[in-house]
């Protein structure tokens, strides 16, 4: 906070019940939900106890994975009544907790996005606006995953992630691989309409209210 910093990007509220898993590991706080959701709930509390905001990631959920997002883009086939079971739990407790803003993940999941199975939560409307603004009720910011992943690198263009990350419902798409041409890509949706002004200013309202909370 002294330094200037005003975001934490943690806690990691994923419940990292795969052995397997290369890149969540010891960043989460275990393979049992309940206790996800305990210290994850006490970490964000003591963050933003100290006006710091404290963001819950990777929604929805990145621990049952056995491939490196950073990398390459996991699939997992999950339906809706695991995810209630073991992964949205720890973010539940932490919105119903007050937390400032939650971090999409660069995970696909195609029970959830039958239309586009490739599309990777980060970028999904029916992943992003569903479930945690629409049925979590989630009120905070949004942040995409890093976008310079090879996740998205590989898959979706440097200046179009930017805009689905925006149309899919995030507040901010996180380190565009090339920030000039996701700025000209995003001018340009919005001068076409594929994204309204009234999109922006939810996310500009959204961003002033954190600005001016911390």
């Amino acid at each position: 906070k002294a330094m200037g910093v005003n975001a934490n990007f943690y806690p990691v509220v994923d419940v990292n019940n795969n052995p397997q898993n290369p890149i969540i590991d010891i960043r989460s706080f275990g393979e049992v939900p309940t206790n996800v959701a305990e210290f994850g709930v006490q970490y964000l509390k003591g963050t933003q106890d100290q006006g710091i905001i404290a963001t819950a990631k990777h929604f929805p959920g990145h621990g049952d994975t056995s491939v490196d997002s950073h990398l390459m883009l996991p699939v997992l086939n999950f339906d809706r009544t695991r995810l209630d079971k073991i992964e949205l739990g720890p973010f539940i407790a932490a919105i119903q907790a007050g937390v400032s803003a939650v971090m999409t993940a660069h995970i696909a999941m195609p029970k959830l996005e039958e239309k586009t199975p490739d599309l990777p939560a980060s970028l999904s409307p029916s992943l992003t606006s569903g479930p945690l603004r629409d049925d979590l009720g989630f009120k905070g910011l949004v942040f995409t995953d890093a976008q310079v992943m090879h996740a998205i690198t590989k898959n979706f263009g440097a200046a179009q992630a930017p805009v689905m990350a925006i149309k899919a419902g995030a507040d901010v798409a996180l380190e565009p691989a090339d920030i000039p041409s996701a700025f000209a890509a995003l001018k340009a949706a919005v001068g076409k309409g594929e994204i309204t002004e009234k999109r922006l200013d939810e996310s500009v309202r959204r961003l002033l209210s954190a600005k001016a909370w911390e």
